[in-house]
């Protein structure tokens, strides 16, 4: 991923400071190429999954390819950006965007076919929303770095809703509940996360903007003098 609000990088729990890149990348490099196709996915994706009333296993493992192939980028573009300098404002904008529409447009084809509950993708999808809010909410303060339950939580849905995807049977057909049921765990408890982050990284930011304020007016005092 290239973009800021989900691609910072680093494992831990506490947010690390905004940087400024060194320099601009250009437009078409190849971590933003990875971000156009996983977008471009997108509706090639929604129509594999309706064409023939949405059932035909043969429609829907070509659904799951696409999707696979999406996930696959979702990982790839975010290391190559920050190995290699890569990062852009077109990708720090188009990023979050191709992460979310293709995990949104997975959750919300399977609830219209009937195959999952919608409460699951209205708990998936709502925390994805929140969380994205939250970045840009604290973002002038610094940056909510990607934490090791936020990538737990990547990981369980990209499993679980591929295993939706496809039309399973048997042993595999229940599985995939459980699946989804620690995605939907893991989804809930890295939001609590995320909120403790960027609760912390505010309250650290207005505390040195109010400690910069003073230390200003003091030094407009005694140069007064």
């Amino acid at each position: 991923m290239t973009g800021v609000p989900a691609s910072a990088a680093g494992g831990g729990s506490v947010a690390q400071p905004q940087r400024a890149a060194s320099r601009q990348a250009g437009l078409w490099n190849i971590a933003n190429i990875l971000t156009m196709v996983r977008l471009a996915l997108v509706p090639g994706f929604v129509l594999l999954m309706v064409v023939d009333g949405g059932h035909d296993p043969a429609w829907r493992s070509l659904a799951w390819a696409a999707f696979t192939v999406a996930m696959i980028t979702d990982l790839f573009d975010g290391e190559l950006a920050r190995r290699y300098d890569l990062v852009t404002d077109f990708g720090k904008i188009a990023d979050p965007i191709a992460d979310k529409a293709i995990m949104g447009a997975a959750l919300v084809c399977l609830s219209v076919l009937g195959d999952l509950p919608w409460w699951v993708t209205a708990v998936i999808v709502g925390r994805e929303v929140a969380v994205t809010a939250m970045r840009f909410w604290v973002i002038r303060y610094g940056v909510i770095p990607a934490s090791r339950g936020g990538k737990l939580k990547t990981l369980a849905q990209g499993v679980a809703v591929g295993m939706y995807i496809l039309v399973l049977t048997g042993p595999l057909a229940s599985l995939r509940w459980w699946v989804m049921a620690a995605a939907v765990l893991l989804t809930v408890g890295s939001a609590v996360e995320y909120v403790h982050q960027a609760v912390v990284l505010r309250r650290a930011g207005s505390r040195a903007a109010r400690a910069a304020a003073a230390d200003g007016t003091a030094q407009r005092k005694e140069g007064a003098r």
